[in-house]
């Protein structure tokens, strides 16, 4: 196991590339299961989530080569094998192997997928697809079993806007017989991704990106080549972080428009955004004013970026509130900045945070993806080494990110943990 070790308070300047996005590849790699021939798909990031699926996709039959960033799949000799466990612990993403083995074998045996702790994430809404469907679906020992003698289109509404299971029916659909019409669909970009690689192979598949989707059933799909969209996400990381310790950062290989409330929240901080067509400057202003944050799905603020944003607001003079309207767990980071001298504390839903506060460098331990990123954010701005464990939530997302920091100027680096160290980990 290893450690994150970062020296902090030094400013930072330069520019740094954005990887492809991890929310598109990890419903990517799954959709390949539908096709009949190769598919290629280019610029995925370097993270444990690819591996863990191109594994899974080995397991089931499939012929899956990875070189640098581009995955080729040939899914031809797949077999409907059941996966209860094993590699679908390791990342909640592997529920959109229900939808694609369902989609393309009229069955599945998948085990209850693994991933970040960040408290009830049900699947219901998926589940509740699948039966539309025509899917009979059940829960035996730890892993959803789904059986289907044949999918047919149906009209399906979601309870709640859900990335997860819009693009789980969608897989489970675009080889049902008739229509399927999505309503109250989820509008993230990498819905339109998963849309574009799924109508490049043949689906016909209308209204992505908008709360009603419309799909009829094909017979066939077959292979492409596909770019994933670049990372959102990171790129956000990366522009909260030049605003905290930059000196002017350019974000390179973004999409400007996928970034616009993460880029107004920043300007009403007082932060200097400017946003070109593949890239975004961003370099600190006078100083940091208080800001009120609400997570809310897309166009709203993402939720995946309230962490890493908590962290720049303990520089901003006055209570600034965030509130976290989906994961009510997703506070598990603010013990670890109060360790670090942040003043803030927890009310249901919402963190206050009173500022400035200068933060001291500390032992700290990343509990889920984005909470290392709020980490790693908070050991730039800090005075003194951060040590940051739980390296194994970051692989998860951000691609060769000690590297990237290191362009930049940061003292950042990766250190073999003593056993010593790892027993006081467990315990």
């Amino acid at each position: 196991m290893e450690k994150l070790k970062i020296s902090g308070g030094y400013p930072l300047k330069g520019s740094i590339r954005v990887s492809g996005a991890k929310n598109s590849a990890v419903a990517l790699i799954p959709a390949t299961i539908l096709a009949d021939s190769p598919v290629k798909i280019e610029g995925l990031p370097d993270i444990s989530d690819v591996e863990i699926l191109k594994g899974l996709l080995e397991e089931i039959g499939g012929t899956v080569s990875l070189n640098d960033d581009e995955m080729s799949v040939d899914p031809s000799r797949m077999i409907s094998m059941p996966l209860p466990n094993g590699r679908v612990k390791k990342l909640r993403a592997s529920y959109y192997l229900m939808g694609a083995m369902l989609g393309r074998f009229k069955k599945a045996v998948i085990g209850l997928p693994g991933g970040c702790h960040l408290g009830p994430r049900p699947i219901d809404q998926h589940i509740k697809g699948f039966e539309a469907l025509g899917a009979q679906v059940t829960n035996e020992q730890g892993a959803i079993y789904l059986r289907a003698d044949e999918l047919r289109g149906a009209r399906i509404y979601l309870d709640v806007v859900s990335v997860g299971a819009t693009i789980n029916i969608m897989l489970a659909a675009v080889k049902a017989k008739g229509r399927t019409i999505i309503e109250n669909a989820a509008k993230e970009p990498e819905i339109i991704d998963v849309a574009t690689l799924l109508t490049n192979m043949g689906a016909n598949i209308k209204g992505a990106g908008t709360d009603i989707i419309r799909i009829d059933g094909v017979e066939h799909l077959h292979g492409c080549r596909h770019t994933i969209i670049p990372d959102r996400i990171e790129a956000g990381t990366f522009m909260i972080l030049a605003a905290a310790v930059g000196e002017g950062i350019v974000v390179d290989n973004v999409i400007p428009q996928h970034l616009e409330s993460v880029t107004a929240k920043l300007r009403e901080m007082g932060v200097n955004v400017e946003a070109g067509d593949d890239q975004i400057f961003v370099s600190p202003g006078s100083g940091f004013k208080a800001v009120d944050i609400k997570t809310l799905v897309y166009p709203g603020f993402p939720n995946d970026l309230q962490q890493p944003f908590t962290s720049l607001l303990t520089k901003a003079a006055g209570s600034s509130v965030v509130t976290d309207t989906i994961y009510g767990a997703r506070f598990k980071h603010i013990d670890e900045l109060r360790r670090m001298n942040a003043n803030i504390k927890v009310e249901g839903r919402s963190a206050i945070i009173n500022g400035p506060a200068q933060l001291q460098g500390a032992k700290v331990k990343a509990s889920d993806l984005r909470a290392g990123a709020a980490l790693v954010v908070a050991g730039l701005m800090a005075e003194g080494i951060t040590e940051v464990t739980g390296l194994e939530h970051i692989d998860r997302g951000y691609s060769n990110l000690v590297e990237k920091l290191t362009g930049l100027g940061a003292t950042i680096w990766r250190e073999k943990m003593t056993a010593d160290e790892v027993e006081q980990l467990k315990n």
